[in-house]
């Protein structure tokens, strides 16, 4: 069988030790998925691998706000950034959510028909672009921000982390592309989808402790976020300042658009640690083989190639959460003014 990991070779879980280890054993406990993808390709930088999961976890799984919905938001997300793999993910864990309608409305294109799921759906599409009308208004209320905000900035990262080291096929043989095996692996899914869990059990696993942004104060959500910015910016250090430069300028003029196959900001292969972190966090879709081997010579390792593929990514997290906390900053402005005059 091919391997789902495009350049990299992770470790199996029953072959890790320590920290790494015990976060497998977590993921299969509280997300319900043995090996799952996305952190399995993350797991030779332990330091990612954990913050990545517990941002998810303390998001999506035990964050405030329903599961329903919040599976919603990761699905517009990934929808909006072209991760198939995730899409076809989060289409199965809204069926184990019991809603199997609705998953299959939102993955085919449709509008859900409650009010709520529509209108998440529609802002957590949106946050791909800077100043999108549809981020003026969150739709749910301040204290379920932790989990709305902290999931769909937890997909922006792995919907880039997957998009560009892993295949796109979620099942043997794309299997998940039958709604009938979407059904029947979404209730195997129900019983860890269903269940409640205690904020906070992923945080022994991270470095920082680091309150993170004013969206996530006082919430488990806020260290995870710190701690993965914190990850991501090491993979900086392989660059040369000009190519961070570089880098750095070129995600925030961007606009949120999925760019054309070659355009003037892309850098050149005789730029590949440049051109990789763009692509990753542009459209790590177009990331291709040749791209990958311009730069992934000896000294560099899994372990490097996975910092930086995660610190263009992480850029372009920061990208869309200055956007979420500009367009709630202005909502917030609006309506005192209002209040006032």
């Amino acid at each position: 069988m091919p391997s789902p990991y495009l350049y990299t070779h992770p470790v199996p879980p029953k072959s890790t030790t320590g920290v790494v280890a015990e976060v497998h054993a977590q993921i299969t406990r509280d997300f319900g998925i043995d090996r799952a993808g996305p952190f399995m390709v993350l797991s030779s930088a332990p330091e990612l691998f954990t913050a990545t999961w517990a941002l998810l976890r303390e998001s999506l799984l035990a964050g405030p706000g329903t599961r329903t919905g919040k599976e919603v938001a990761a699905l517009g997300v990934s929808l909006a950034n072209r991760c198939a793999f995730c899409v076809d993910a989060h289409t199965l864990l809204l069926h184990a959510t019991g809603d199997h309608r609705l998953g299959e409305t939102v993955a085919r294109g449709g509008i859900p028909e409650n009010e709520h799921h529509a209108r998440v759906l529609a802002w957590s599409k949106a946050t791909r672009v800077p100043g999108a009308p549809e981020l003026a208004q969150e739709p749910f209320p301040a204290s379920e921000a932790p989990g709305y905000i902290g999931t769909v900035l937890a997909f922006h990262f792995i919907n880039r982390i997957v998009s560009a080291l892993l295949n796109e096929s979620l099942l043997p043989a794309d299997a998940q592309k039958y709604r009938l095996v979407r059904s029947v692996a979404g209730r195997t899914l129900s019983r860890a989808v269903r269940r409640t869990l205690t904020p906070g059990e992923s945080l022994a696993f991270v470095n920082s402790r680091a309150n993170g942004p004013g969206w996530a104060a006082g919430t488990p959500v806020g260290p995870a976020y710190a701690a993965l910015g914190e990850a991501a910016a090491q993979g900086a250090g392989l660059l040369s300042e000009a190519d961070q430069d570089l880098v750095r300028e070129t995600v925030a003029a961007w606009d949120g658009t999925h760019p054309p196959l070659v355009w003037d900001g892309l850098p050149g292969r005789g730029r590949p640690g440049a051109r990789l972190a763009v692509l990753a966090a542009l459209a790590p879709y177009r990331i291709t083989g040749e791209d990958v081997a311009a730069w992934f010579e000896p000294p560099f390792t899994d372990h490097c190639l996975v910092h930086l593929i995660a610190y263009g990514a992480f850029l372009a997290v920061e990208h869309a959460e200055a956007s979420l906390t500009a367009a709630t900053a202005a909502t917030t402005a609006t309506t005192s003014a209002e209040e006032s005059a």
